[in-house]
């Protein structure tokens, strides 16, 4: 499982390839990404193998629902428990993530990136 940075804003490095099993996700790049791709549950491969470690993540993030008039405050218990959950299983996560700076997809999509500069 890979994560693909490109246009990393040095002339003489066009691309960066990340091994996210071996290297993993830094919560604020993790956060960066899900901010422009959704969120956290966008960034979430639901139809990935592992059933029981997303029945799991499912399980926690509904134990901390809240109604929708809650959602500027800050984030819940279940919240922080959840997104720990998915970084220290990286598996879950849709690749490839591929960034361009601010720009981020998840998912094989070269029609959005040929649109990148």
């Amino acid at each position: 499982m890979k994560i693909l940075v490109i246009n990393c804003g040095s002339s003489s490095l066009k691309y960066q390839l990340i091994d996210m099993k071996e290297k993993g996700m830094s919560k604020g790049e993790f956060n960066s990404v899900a901010q422009v791709n959704g969120g956290l549950d966008n960034m979430i491969n639901w139809s990935g193998k592992d059933k029981d470690l997303l029945a799991l993540i499912k399980y926690i993030a509904d134990e901390g629902a809240r109604s929708p008039v809650d959602f500027g405050s800050a984030p819940t218990e279940a919240e922080r428990r959840k997104l720990e959950k998915v970084l220290e299983n990286p598996q879950v996560i849709k690749t490839p993530v591929v960034r361009n700076g601010k720009q981020a997809t998840l998912g094989y999509q070269p029609d959005v990136w040929k649109g990148w500069n």
